[in-house]
């Protein structure tokens, strides 16, 4: 029988989540999207002089690097675990519940720390400061790591077993990239923004093209 593998053909990989204390850059979780996107697509918001009314030596000044946002859909589906399923049971059980469980709890806080928070309002305190998330990192492949925070997530089932359990699932995410405006120089996210951004100016430099390749041999 001819063998359809390739061993060295290379390692397919893919892109997630990761969920990092901001202070220490512990890794809390790892979030692993089961399949990447076929589109992913990145708006960058420039950060100028705004209004005709700007002085016009502020036209060409940027006052910071653009605020970048990023939309993907990543799909969920149990069909390849339920071929064997023996091996995944919980899958037989729950579907992607637990799949789609750990991306939707990235933007809820602990329920302890919810607890927490009434077990203090009951006591009287009067103002309760929520802890902090831990930073978000989206990573997409190995030359992009990019601190983040999900803006908006929206979940579509479409698949059901008969014990109703979702089988298929799209979730759309929404994510704004933090910069050293939203985290600062001294921890872990905006350090990692900085080195994205002078990876960015690298590769720039490198693609630096020729005037005659638009057809001038200077500006008119």
């Amino acid at each position: 029988m001819t063998s359809t593998a390739f061993p060295r053909s290379p390692r397919l990989l893919r892109g997630g989540l990761v969920l990092v204390d901001l202070y220490t850059s512990q890794i809390q979780r790892v979030v692993v999207l089961q399949y990447n996107p076929d589109t992913m697509t990145r708006t960058l918001q420039v950060q100028g002089a705004s209004g005709e009314a700007a002085d016009h030596l502020e036209a060409l000044r940027l006052k910071g690097p653009p605020v970048e946002t990023i939309k993907l859909d990543a799909e969920l589906d149990a069909t390849d675990k339920l071929e064997f399923p023996r091996e995944n049971p919980d899958t037989v059980t729950y579907g992607i519940l637990p799949e789609l469980a750990a991306i939707e709890t990235i933007v809820y806080p602990p329920s302890s720390q919810v607890q927490a928070n009434r077990t203090q309002a009951m006591a009287g305190v009067m103002e309760i400061l929520p802890l902090a998330a831990p930073l978000q990192i989206f990573v997409f492949g190995k030359h992009r790591a990019l601190p983040v925070r999900i803006t908006e997530m929206t979940v579509t089932e479409e698949a059901f077993t008969p014990e109703l359990a979702p089988m298929r699932a799209k979730v759309s995410l929404g994510m704004r990239v933090l910069g050293v405006n939203d985290l600062l120089f001294d921890n872990r996210g905006g350090s990692l923004f900085m080195t994205q951004y002078q990876r960015k100016e690298r590769w720039a430099q490198a693609q630096n093209g020729a005037l005659i390749s638009l057809g001038l041999t200077r500006l008119p």
